[in-house]
Formats: C-alpha cells, structure tokens, sequence
C-alpha cells in the first residue's frame, strides 16, 4: 500500500510539474534553443562537477577516518560517481547515499551504523552549507530581486537548519528527543536511528574537524553554483553569478527531496518559476534547467561505466575454470 501511495503520489507530482510547463513553454522555440546550445559552456559546467567530487571524497574520508573506517581515495571517488549512477534510476540524492552506505558497509562489516552516520553526516554538513549560501542569498536577494515567497522559503531552510543542528549536537537536546523514542519504537525505527544518531553525535567533541569539512562544504557548494550559471550561460541567459547564487542554495535543496525519480520535471519547474521571475523568458529558464539535468546525466557516466566493466570482471572465467 505504502508504495503504491508513493507511486500515485509521485505521478501526480509529475504530471502536475509536466502541466505547468507545458502552460509555460513553447516546445518548437525551446528545442531550437536547446539544439543550438554552447558546447564549451556545456563543457564548464560538467568540468566543475565532476571536478568537485575529489575535494567531497577527501571530505568523506576525513569523517571515515575519525571511525577508525579507513578507505582510499581513489575507491571514494569511484563510490561517489556509482552513486550519480544510481541517483539517475533512484530518488534524487537520497538514492546515491544509500548506495554509498550499502557499498562501503559491504567493503567494511559491522560498520553500516557508522558509515551510515558519516553519510549523513556529509549530507547534513552539505546542507548547513547550502543553507549558509542560502542566507548569503537572501541577503542578496532582500531589495535586489523581485523573486517573491522564495526569499522567505530560504529564510525558512536557515532557520530550520539551526534547529536540526541543536538537535543533533547538543547534549541539552538529548531529553527533549526521549520524547519521541515511543513513537519510533511503534513506527520500529528506534533500533535503526539510534545507532545513527549517536555515530553523529560522536563528532561533538571534534569540533576542528567539523568546522573545517564545513567551510570546505562551502566552498564546493559555492563552486558548483557556477557550474548552474555555466548551464545558463549555454543557452543564452545573461544573467550574472550573482543571481544565482540567489537561486542556487535552493535548488540543491529542492533536489534532496525525493519529489520524482532524478527530480524529474520538478527541476525543470523551479528553473522556470524562478528566472521569470529575474526577467529571463520560459524557454529560456527550462532550456537551463534541462541543461543541467544533461550536466548531471553525464557525470554519471564514468559511474555507469565502472559498474559495467565490474560487473564483466567478476562474471569473467578464471583461467583455471576456462582451462577445466
């Protein structure tokens, strides 16, 4: 039932986004912009994300570190590219971090809570970040751009965060979240999050080691906004870095959520809800959020490339069965 509900609910989300672009977009002018994109801004923007994965899996293997789970770069890169991989087939990021967790835990037995809590971790980190560009923002937005409910909703996520990041950290919060261990007990979720949360709450008391994977977090996220902008620049919307680091936070938001399969529609409708709203025309606004699900789309590729030639190496023979 549970997932039929989520199925329904998901079709509808997408044939309600599909709706309101089709109420926005002229297809025949949107496919001539599209067909006559700009290869090296295309280019860029896929060269900053997928230039922006080493400096994540050293990040990763900094939190791995710190639970005695001690892993090679090299395999974390190709873990995080796996998991674009199965973030294009699964919900949004929320798929990629559940094959991360499910790859490294086989790599290390008995390890799934902690890695599972570094994961997360890195996801709540990369959030707080996000977040701390999202009020950078607002502060850009308030009095420049005439962009609405969004600024608010930004305002809302930075507030939010703070919260989580109480509850999370702090030992004062501990009885106030007893409250709710009846409840996970019924749902039988107690046995799972505890042992995540308190991998989590361990990083407490390395408060260097947060505060530097943060500001690195930050400065990554700040470096893909660019990679958005590039998208913009390859279909011709001139609008500066500036505006998009107005908008960026958000969608990296947005895209945590496990709205359709890869974000698929409800991307295309943010791009094209908020740039109108920055004065760039419809197609134009979809044609660069389709640009960028391209961007990702191709930084799955080596992934989809390394799980191929894995999966021909182990069906391989060996030379002793080939010569039996």
């Amino acid at each position: 039932m549970r997932r039929a509900t989520r199925l329904v609910l998901t079709l509808v989300i997408t044939g309600l986004a599909l709706a309101y672009l089709l109420s926005k977009i002229n297809l025949s002018e949107t496919w001539h912009i599209l067909s006559s994109a700009s290869l090296p801004w295309f280019l860029l923007a896929v060269a900053i994300m997928a230039g922006t994965v080493w400096p994540m899996a050293w990040r990763w293997q900094r939190l791995l570190e710190e639970r005695a789970i001690h892993e090679r770069l090299v395999w974390l890169v190709r873990a995080y590219f796996t998991a674009y991989t199965a973030g294009q087939i699964l919900p949004t990021s929320i798929g990629g971090d559940a094959m991360r967790i499910f790859e490294t835990s086989r790599r290390h037995p008995g390890k799934t809570a902690p890695v599972t809590g570094t994961v997360l971790l890195e996801r709540a980190l990369g959030g707080a970040a996000t977040v701390t560009l999202a009020a950078v923002g607002f502060a850009l937005a308030v009095g420049t751009y005439n962009i609405g409910a969004y600024i608010w909703i930004e305002l809302g996520f930075v507030i939010a965060t703070v919260v989580l990041g109480v509850l999370l950290f702090s030992r004062r919060a501990r009885p106030l979240l007893r409250w709710f261990v009846p409840l996970l007990r019924r749902l039988r979720l107690e046995r799972l999050l505890r042992p995540v949360y308190e991998a989590i709450h361990a990083y407490r008391d390395r408060p260097r080691l947060l505060v530097g994977v943060f500001f690195l977090t930050l400065v990554v996220q700040g470096v893909r906004v660019l990679a958005i902008w590039a998208a913009g620049k390859s279909v011709g919307v001139e609008l500066s870095p500036r505006a998009y680091y107005v908008m960026g936070p958000l969608l990296f938001l947005v895209l945590l959520v496990p709205f359709t399969i890869n974000g698929i529609a409800v991307r295309e409708s943010f791009f094209v809800s908020f740039l109108t709203g920055l004065g760039v025309d419809a197609d134009r606004a979809f044609a660069t959020g389709f640009i960028f699900f391209v961007v990702t789309v191709t930084i799955s590729i080596p992934g989809a490339l390394i799980l191929g030639w894995e999966n021909i190496r182990r069906r391989a023979p060996r030379p002793t069965e080939a010569s039996t």
